[in-house]
């Protein structure tokens, strides 16, 4: 890996096992679909699985911000650590 700041390891881990739980839930919506299942019930298993993104998304950032934006700033890179942090959150603001 380069000498660039990079996440926790204790954060790739969180998100890691936050997107497995995510593909369970969504094959359990095929499932669901395939089942013929009420329409209510996919749309909040649905639901679910965009709200637990949402959550891995955050963690992400909170891990961004406390390694990757904190570490560039701290070694002079502030201006441009902070516009690419500007950058990814509007991405995330306009997804959701």
């Amino acid at each position: 890996m380069s000498s660039q700041t990079y996440l926790q390891e204790e954060v790739i881990g969180d998100v890691r096992n936050r997107l497995s739980r995510i593909e369970g839930h969504v094959r359990g919506v095929r499932r669901m679909l395939d089942e013929g299942r009420d329409c209510d019930e996919i749309v909040t298993q649905i639901s679910g699985v965009a709200a637990a993104l949402h959550q891995a998304t955050i963690k992400l950032l909170e891990g961004h911000l406390e390694t990757c934006l904190h570490d560039a700033i701290a070694g002079g890179d502030a201006v441009h650590s902070i516009e690419r942090f500007k950058t990814s959150m509007n991405r995330v603001l306009k997804a959701g």
